[in-house]
């Protein structure tokens, strides 16, 4: 069996970058190609992927122009404050989204929420193809186009191969692209958990020597009991422990890590462990095809960055294939994809680089290490520029303009010998 789709675009991977990649092409008519191997039943299960989601002010903007946002306003609980915590230090350094006149950082999602958003979007779209349940055996990139085999046996011709198959990429190994990484050994421990006290929007880091333990706001159940998703970094050999560990010795421990803020608290939700590690591809570019999302660079969840960066590759690569199309010109062209690449890659290796410091910073009890970090944060505390800073990157709002007001504000700060 034989389908040629010559002047098209294909997604290979059907998460949630390549299901947003998908409706956001679709929007002005370009006619999409997205393959999952996952098959539909088990995408759209409740079992399938127990994690959320910060999704940033401007990934919000996204995500409304791929048509699924609407839809997902009452499943998403807003990050109003944040407060961070270093340790057993009982200093905290709050971020409040009014400050930088704001509603909100962000919105935390229920992935599961989410992907079926997604996928009920692209069933709709007369211009996408969606497959799933079907893996990619070969793809053969040439100068005419690039040519992806199915283990069906279907073969697809599109003029450009766009790849959003996760950190263990196979568009990237067929590109011949190499890539950089880390492993944390680390893993997140994950799962939704139930709370006395309502958590009015706030959001709490808390970097412990082992790993950032995170409380992130989300939705009250219909009978009143509160709720927020639990983000449990652990070293690697004590997961297993802690996804298998009794109900009362795991509650035990999510009670003394939280503390009283929220009052009691206790697990709510199947406990689900992932791997942490971090991946960076030298380039994103090759003959008709281009790295997105996972694909390009996969991160540390410490600043709850990572799918929010690839927002914002879409956004951009978007941009660039619906001015083509409509300006008649080739999806694959050389000039469109350095383009892409020329504007993101910056902004993707300093995120990286940021969440890499960060990790190594925080996960850690080193003396001088300590002392840095602590220094580091009452530096910022003092600064308002600083603050403000970090509450837009949080937000996922380019903040490069303010580097500059920071570095005089530090200057300042010198000087004045406080």
């Amino acid at each position: 069996m034989t389908s040629k789709h010559t002047k098209g675009i294909c997604i290979i991977g059907g998460g949630l970058a390549g299901l947003s990649m998908a409706a956001l092409l679709e929007q002005e008519g370009l006619p999409v190609t997205c393959i999952d191997s996952e098959p539909l039943a088990r995408q759209m299960s409740l079992e399938f992927d127990g994690r959320t989601t910060a999704v940033s002010y401007g990934s919000r903007a996204v995500l409304e122009r791929a048509g699924v946002w609407e839809g997902l306003t009452r499943q998403s609980a807003a990050i109003e404050t944040i407060d961070i915590l270093d340790g057993d230090s009982s200093d905290v350094m709050t971020f409040r989204a009014a400050d930088v006149d704001a509603d909100a950082f962000g919105w935390i999602v229920d992935n599961a929420d989410l992907r079926r958003a997604l996928i009920k979007r692209v069933q709709t779209l007369k211009n996408v193809r969606h497959i799933t349940g079907v893996s990619v055996d070969d793809v053969e990139l040439g100068d005419e186009c690039a040519r992806i085999t199915l283990t069906d046996g279907q073969v697809i011709e599109a003029a450009i191969a766009i790849g959003a198959d996760g950190r263990k990429s196979l568009l990237r190994e067929k590109m011949g692209i190499g890539h950089w990484g880390r492993d944390y050994k680390q893993t997140a421990i994950v799962c939704l958990v139930a709370h006395e006290k309502p958590h009015n929007g706030l959001a709490v880091e808390h970097f412990r020597r082992e790993g950032p333990f995170a409380l992130l706001p989300f939705t009250d159940l219909p009978d009143g009991t509160h709720r927020s998703a639990l983000v449990w970094t652990v070293h690697g050999p004590n997961a297993k422990r802690w996804v298998n560990a009794p109900e009362d010795v795991f509650n035990t421990a999510l009670q003394e890590r939280a503390g009283n803020r929220f009052g009691k608290i206790w697990a709510a939700s199947r406990r689900e462990a992932w791997p942490l590690n971090l991946v960076k591809s030298y380039t994103y570019t090759g003959t008709r095809a281009v790295l997105v999302a996972e694909a390009a660079h996969g991160m540390h969840p410490i600043a709850g960055q990572g799918l929010n960066m690839s927002l914002r590759d879409l956004d951009v690569l978007a941009d660039l294939l619906i001015e083509a199309h409509t300006e008649g010109r080739d999806f694959g062209d050389e000039t469109i994809l350095k383009t892409y690449q020329r504007r993101r890659r910056l902004d993707n290796i300093l995120m990286c680089a940021a969440t890499d410091n960060l990790t190594i910073l925080f996960s850690n009890d080193f003396l001088p290490l300590k002392l840095l970090r602590r220094t580091g944060l009452s530096i910022v505390k003092r600064i308002p520029a600083a603050m403000k800073f970090f509450m837009h990157q949080a937000m996922g709002v380019n903040a490069a303009q303010r580097a500059g007001k920071i570095l005089q504000a530090v200057s300042l700060e010198k000087r004045s010998g406080r």
